[in-house]
């Protein structure tokens, strides 16, 4: 069975290098302008990474800045909410606080 396996892969091996060698022949363009097509490609999808990447972090901040937004109104409502609360405490025992007319 082991001799059998390894006997597979060296047919996978020699199908590969038939098909580069067919690949090479057949090509359509010189090794020059393949090299610098292929070149090209790898400089085009680097710029569209680094883009991409740029939007992303544009897209981050944004999110942060909106958080920060809402986290700041929700500060500002809960402070009003407890200064509100604390005014109606000091009235309630302010009022109770005075004596009774009459008395």
């Amino acid at each position: 069975m082991a001799d059998r396996e390894g006997n597979g892969f060296l047919w996978f091996l020699a199908g590969l290098g038939v098909g580069a060698v067919v690949g090479v022949l057949y090509a359509p363009r010189s090794g020059d302008e393949t090299r610098d097509a292929i070149r090209a490609k790898a400089q085009e999808g680097s710029e569209r990474a680094r883009a991409q990447a740029r939007r992303a972090r544009e897209q981050a901040s944004d999110w942060v800045d909106r958080g920060r937004d809402v986290l700041n109104q929700q500060k500002e409502q809960f402070r009003s909410a407890y200064e509100a609360g604390r005014q109606a405490y000091h009235e309630t025992t302010a009022a109770g606080a005075e004596p009774p007319k009459g008395t």
